[in-house]
């Protein structure tokens, strides 16, 4: 089974407290976006094999492990085990979509392994946040409110249809510091998520005016800046970095203005595509 599964921008995140456990604890709104990584599943009798195919521009910042440390790899050993079965699978997944952006590509994979190994068995895996916080919203993906450590999803009105670019310079950022930065900030300004949620409800054409990240203050990178900057200048009507960094995303009105930023960031150096947000993670595709 082959299926297209969608990356994530954060509209708007914000941390809102500390946890006993040590977790971050957050405010979220979650969208999916058509930029895809292609996973391919194949039942066999025994043994987990994984195989990626990554573009150079890829790997070259990024470097994806690709065996038993990969997420997918892990999310498929965590389906056999919890399921009983004496069985094994190839996965090969195809990168469309940058690493260490924000951008959930680890955590698409690993629920595109769920959903595919769900399908060909009938099973399902009970926790799937076991793998990671964002896996349990990208086996069903669209517009949520997102609390807790990510476990905690609400769906709310559907804000697919709408056009991005989507951007990332070489600098990748680690969410552990990423998170130790937040935990630094002195003066941080909060972005309102829940504000954000009720006005796609309510008003979608103005919930731009509530987009933001409180990571943005945390990481501060000059590539971040920069992408916002030309982003802005060229009929964005927002900018927003998503997740811990490092990718930006900028939304526009039409598809005209977003192809001419799309096109000077990509002469200035940058990863950058046009993408619309979409209702679903899963496009099957064989």
């Amino acid at each position: 089974m082959r299926v297209k599964t969608a990356a994530k921008v954060n509209l708007a995140l914000d941390v809102t407290g500390k946890l006993p456990n040590g977790y971050h604890a957050i405010e979220s709104v979650f969208q999916t976006v058509g930029i895809y990584d292609e996973v391919t599943v194949e039942l066999t009798e025994k043994g987990i094999e994984l195989s990626c195919d990554v573009p150079e521009r890829f790997a070259s910042s990024d470097p994806i492990p690709c065996d038993e440390r990969n997420i997918a790899y892990k999310a498929a050993k965590l389906f056999f085990e919890e399921n009983g079965m004496n069985l094994g699978c190839r996965i090969h997944i195809k990168k469309g979509i940058p690493s260490q952006a924000g951008m959930g590509g680890g955590s698409t994979d690993a629920a595109a392994v769920l959903y595919c190994l769900g399908k060909l068995t009938g099973k399902s895996v009970k926790a799937p946040e076991k793998l990671g916080a964002d896996v349990p919203f990208f086996l069903t993906g669209g517009t949520a409110f997102v609390e807790g450590i990510g476990e905690k999803i609400t769906p709310i009105a559907d804000y697919s249809g709408h056009i991005l670019v989507i951007a990332k310079g070489k600098e990748g950022v680690s969410t552990a510091e990423a998170y130790g930065n937040i935990d630094a900030l002195t003066v941080p300004v909060y972005p309102n998520a829940k504000m954000l949620a009720e006005t796609i409800e309510k008003a979608p054409e103005k919930a731009y005016e509530w987009f933001g990240n409180l990571f943005e203050q945390a990481v501060q990178l000059e590539e971040v800046d920069d992408i916002k900057s030309v982003m802005l200048g060229n009929d964005a009507f927002s900018a927003v970095m998503t997740g811990s960094g490092s990718a930006v995303f900028g939304l526009f009105e039409s598809e005209e203005q977003a192809e001419i930023c799309a096109e000077k960031l990509e002469k200035a150096g940058y990863f950058s595509a046009v993408c619309k947000t979409v209702p679903e993670s899963f496009i099957i595709t064989e």
